[in-house]
C-alpha cells in the first residue's frame, strides 16, 4: 500500500462568498478549528461587489476536513448566492 504524498504548498478553494464579512466567518471557523486557511480576493469585493467574490483557500491535504467543517458537500454548491432577502 502506497500512501500519495500530498503537496502542503498546493490551495484549494473550499468556498466562494459575496459578502467579506461572511468570508471572515467561515474563515474564523477553519481556524478555530486549527485549520490553517487564507482569504483572496476579499478587498477586491468591496470595489465591485457584484464581480468579485472572496475565495477561501485551504492546503489541499484539508481540503476534507475544511469541507466537513463548512457543511459543504463534494460537488455541492461552493457559492453562498445572494438572493436579496435579509
Amino acid at each position: 500500500m502506497t500512501d500519495a504524498i500530498q503537496d502542503p504548498d498546493k490551495f484549494v478553494t473550499v468556498g466562494k462568498y459575496i459578502e467579506a464579512v461572511d468570508a471572515q466567518m467561515a474563515k474564523g471557523v477553519l481556524e478555530s478549528a486549527g485549520i490553517e486557511c487564507f482569504l483572496q480576493g476579499e478587498n477586491a469585493n468591496s470595489l465591485l461587489g457584484a464581480a468579485f467574490r472572496a475565495r477561501l483557500l485551504v492546503h489541499k491535504q484539508d481540503e476534507d476536513s475544511a469541507r466537513q467543517i463548512l457543511g459543504v458537500a463534494d460537488g455541492g454548491p461552493e457559492e453562498q448566492e445572494d438572493d436579496g432577502e435579509r
